[in-house]
């Protein structure tokens, strides 16, 4: 039974690995992050690591990403300069 859940885990974070590699557009990649530290934070846990699940839930599923669409969001609303033609 527990080789099976590691298996689905494993399939999991192999899926949302390759979705966030996928993506174009940061700041869906940003939140396929977040949904690939959730999964990676299910696999740490079933692997009896429940230290390391907790802490990748909270950086790599709360603080990276976060940091990650406040810098999109951030450059986005940069206007663009224009360039000194001489």
């Amino acid at each position: 039974m527990a080789d099976a859940l590691i298996a689905v885990a494993l399939l999991l974070v192999a899926a949302s690995a390759t979705a966030a590699v996928a993506t174009r557009d940061p700041a869906r990649q940003a939140l396929v992050l977040s949904v690939l530290g959730v999964v990676l934070a299910v696999l740490f846990t079933t692997l009896q690591a429940p230290d390391v699940g907790l802490s990748q839930l909270a950086v790599g599923a709360a603080l990276t990403p976060l940091l990650l669409l406040l810098t999109v969001r951030k450059v986005r609303r940069r206007p663009r300069r224009e360039e000194d033609p001489r």
